[in-house]
């Protein structure tokens, strides 16, 4: 299996050994476009790897920081309550880049920039672009591709 995130239609597939796509998402990556440096709030290009999976067994909009879970479940009220809150919900599949000055070590390390797969509030729309970086998608859309990719899968993010 491995994913493939295209920038410019705001989808991400999954496919199988064969070459053919299993699964096919709508999802939102970054406002500013494509980048890779740090400090940019761009989605960064290339070959990447699934480096950790965060959240296994949350519940559906199970708010996340640090990497940890908070507690809380998103909902309208909470959302209210934290105007302006970039909101990291479901699961968390946790992007290493594997390609040296381009999306690896020194200031374009996707890792080191928290580039994550992320569940996002269900509100938001997906398809344009809208987030700081990271890929979201919608939570039940999250936790279905979380079960089906191990950690070590290929995520390759194209314009």
């Amino acid at each position: 299996m491995h994913v493939r995130i295209d920038i410019s239609s705001q989808t991400l597939g999954l496919f199988g050994d064969d070459g053919a796509c299993v699964r096919r998402y709508r999802v939102s990556t970054a406002s500013k476009g494509p980048g890779e440096e740090k400090g940019s709030y761009q989605t960064p290009r290339g070959r990447h790897v699934i480096r950790a999976r965060i959240g296994t067994g949350a519940p559906l909009g199970a708010a996340f920081r640090g990497r940890r879970p908070t507690g809380e479940i998103w909902s309208p009220a909470l959302a209210a309550s934290t105007p302006g809150r970039d909101w990291i919900l479901t699961r968390i599949l946790w992007l290493s880049g594997t390609e040296p000055g381009r999306n690896r070590l020194g200031s374009v390390d996707s890792m080191q920039r928290y580039i994550y797969i992320h569940g996002t509030p269900d509100t938001e729309p997906m398809g344009e672009p809208r987030s700081i970086g990271c890929v979201r998608m919608r939570n039940r859309d999250v936790a279905e591709l979380f079960d089906l990719v191990p950690a070590g899968t290929v995520v390759e993010i194209e314009e």
